[in-house]
């Protein structure tokens, strides 16, 4: 098998398998509990808020254990927007944004609020200087998602993090499931206060995420409960979840500072070489400031549909848009945003690696396109 839709979702290490089976099995006391084995689930999951601040760079009071980035989102953004209504309803975001953000703004907007969505290029980058003429007095929230789910663009947060360092009463939200593990991004000194990860994108089980939310930052909580996780989040912790998604994030970011960026840049410069050499293929990811690990390109007259279901055929998998989007048979927001044109939009696939995938896989990858492609459009006329 070939599994190229690791942005889709990652497979589990056996590692974090074991851990979670562990947990699950010895450790299964509601951490609330005032009892021994209660308090025994509590320092455990302690020790994994300490070691993922560490991990991350932060204060272990940063970290708030979530259910997936879709809660993230979702908790940061309506969180905030609750939160700071009374200095203003302004918030600002990207056209490109993942539904999870979108769909909050769509509520948000429902409930009163304002919201300005900043154009891309071609790119799929936004223009800092439009940002800066967005800003208005009444402005709380800024929300930009750091890696792109289907182009793999990088937009540049941390310029925008300096940027709103001189605008203190406006907060700043980065979406960085995408990036995590795969692009590097300091959270503390960034000027980013609140920041979204999800666990199933780095090989931890799904169910799992974490929100960074900066020391000292109230936001409001959406779930009224038993006050878990500082308040924020109510509910009773997926204790054995966060044991082993931080261990999945230890296991992935020493990977990828052991030689895995280096890998996967390979892996994405041998797929690109092969698609360019393909007649009908248009590579849609940027050259410059994209993530290692997403590969974006149209097949001229080709269903993304019927490509995907005849690569199935030979146990490879990718996908179209985000996952969250995939079964929608409609042109791909994204791109249509970026300009690209609406054929572009329309037949474009998404290849995603992981720090497991081989140049072999790739190799193995482009024959088996560069085979049915030809036919795919013969047929298809």
């Amino acid at each position: 098998m070939i599994y190229f839709d690791n942005s889709a979702t990652t497979k589990p290490y056996p590692e974090v398998i074991e851990a979670y089976m562990k947990v699950a099995e010895q450790y299964f006391a509601n951490p609330s509990s005032i009892h021994f084995l209660g308090s025994e689930v509590e320092k455990l999951m302690t020790q994994s808020r300490v070691l993922t601040a560490s991990l991350l760079e932060v204060k272990p009071t940063e970290i708030v254990f979530t259910s997936s980035g879709t809660e993230g989102n979702n908790l940061a953004i309506k969180g905030v927007a609750f939160q700071y209504q009374n200095r203003g309803k302004h918030i600002i975001t990207t056209s490109i944004e993942h539904p999870s953000v979108l769909e909050a703004y769509k509520q948000l907007e429902a409930l009163g609020f304002f919201v300005s969505y900043l154009e891309v290029d071609q790119n799929g980058r936004i223009n800092i200087e439009q940002l800066k003429n967005t800003l208005r007095d009444d402005t709380i929230l800024v929300s930009i998602i750091h890696v792109n789910n289907e182009l793999g663009t990088i937009q540049p947060v941390e310029e925008v993090g300096k940027i709103l360092k001189n605008y203190p009463k406006i907060l700043f939200h980065v979406d960085h499931v995408q990036g995590i593990g795969k692009v590097p991004l300091q959270l503390k000194d960034s000027g980013i206060d609140l920041c979204t990860i999800s666990g199933h994108k780095f090989h931890a089980l799904r169910g799992t995420g974490i929100l960074y939310i900066r020391d000292g930052l109230k936001i409001a909580s959406l779930m009224s409960g038993g006050g878990q996780e500082m308040g924020i989040r109510s509910g009773t912790e997926n204790v054995a979840g966060i044991v082993s998604m931080t261990k999945a994030l230890r296991i992935t970011l020493e990977k990828i500072n052991q030689g895995g960026a280096d890998h996967l840049l390979q892996l994405k410069k041998a797929l690109l070489s092969g698609v360019r050499q393909m007649d009908g293929i248009i590579v849609n990811t940027p050259d410059q400031d994209s993530a290692p690990h997403i590969i974006n390109f149209s097949v001229q007259n080709v269903k993304p549909e019927v490509l995907i279901h005849s690569l199935s055929k030979y146990d490879i998998y990718v996908s179209t848009q985000s996952a969250c989007s995939s079964k929608l048979a409609q042109a791909s927001r994204v791109l249509t945003a970026a300009g690209l044109g609406e054929e572009r939009a329309k037949t474009a696939i998404r290849v995603s690696f992981s720090l497991d995938n081989t140049v072999e896989e790739v190799k193995t990858f482009l024959n088996v396109l560069t085979n049915i492609v030809p036919k795919l459009q013969e047929a298809m006329r």
